[in-house]
């Protein structure tokens, strides 16, 4: 059984609030597009197709700040009626405490990794002591 990656991020072009399926460079390319300056969600997601890992995308206005975006994704994403294999959940560009937050009920549902950079992770724990 494949590892599959739910995953957040800016994109060209697609439809908000809808997880895209994708299995190849070709369709992820095709339904999303190029990605944005400054995204990284669309940089993620070539890595985890190329490891040969399911992927869903859950593209977002704006990378870290859009939260509707990211609130609608992970209501998804708590049926596991809906989703019944998460094994990781990417959030790049998000180091926002309300984000997160909402992000870990997910995790603990699906006992799943959260995956994010070393510089979200940062603002999101120095936003902790502020």
């Amino acid at each position: 059984m494949s590892l599959t990656i739910a995953l957040f991020g800016e994109a060209e072009k697609g439809q908000y609030h809808t997880p895209l399926q994708c299995h190849t460079l070709d369709h992820l390319v095709e339904k999303l597009g190029h990605p944005p300056s400054d995204s990284q969600g669309l940089s993620f997601a070539v890595q985890a197709l190329l490891y040969e890992r399911e992927l869903l995308y859950f593209r977002v206005k704006e990378e870290g700040f859009s939260y509707q975006d990211y609130l609608i994704g992970l209501k998804y994403l708590q049926s596991k009626d809906r989703i019944s294999n998460l094994d990781a959940l990417c959030l790049p560009g998000v180091g926002d405490q309300m984000i997160l937050q909402a992000a870990e009920p997910i995790c603990k549902i699906h006992n799943s990794l959260l995956l994010t950079t070393e510089k979200d992770l940062y603002d999101y724990l120095t936003s902790l002591n502020g």
